[in-house]
């Protein structure tokens, strides 16, 4: 992740964007873009990406990008999430990937603090 609030991993680090718990969350520190990159052990085609944002610490822009196998990032797809609590999904051209990299632009918070309680990559393992 591109920063932690305080530095303080254990209570808001990168761990609680995929533990299912409703009560941890990623909080960003402040900063213009904040990003957050996943590294499978196998490459797999992306299909859809479900961010649930805290409202009044979403962003209003947002980026995938990809590669396979250390080559450089390219662009999947921008996405424009709401500034709310709900649950959202973004449909995503397939793509093979073992690196995923979901950039954070244009923060709702006044200090471009980012909150996320979930972040889910869905698709399949390529073949």
């Amino acid at each position: 992740v591109s920063s932690v609030l305080n530095r303080n991993s254990r209570q808001f680090g990168k761990k609680h964007l995929f533990d299912q718990d409703e009560e941890t969350c990623w909080n960003s520190d402040q900063g213009p873009s904040q990003w957050v990159t996943l590294e499978f052990p196998q490459r797999v085609c992306v299909s859809q990406l479900q961010i649930q944002f805290q409202g009044g610490f979403s962003s209003q822009r947002g980026r995938l990008e990809g590669s396979q196998r250390g080559e450089a990032l390219s662009k999947i797809v921008d996405f424009y999430p709401k500034d709310d609590n709900s649950l959202q999904t973004f449909s995503v051209p397939p793509a093979e990937v073992d690196q995923l990299k979901v950039t954070f632009e244009g923060a709702t918070d006044f200090f471009g603090r980012v909150v996320i309680y979930h972040l889910r990559v869905l698709g399949d393992k390529a073949v």
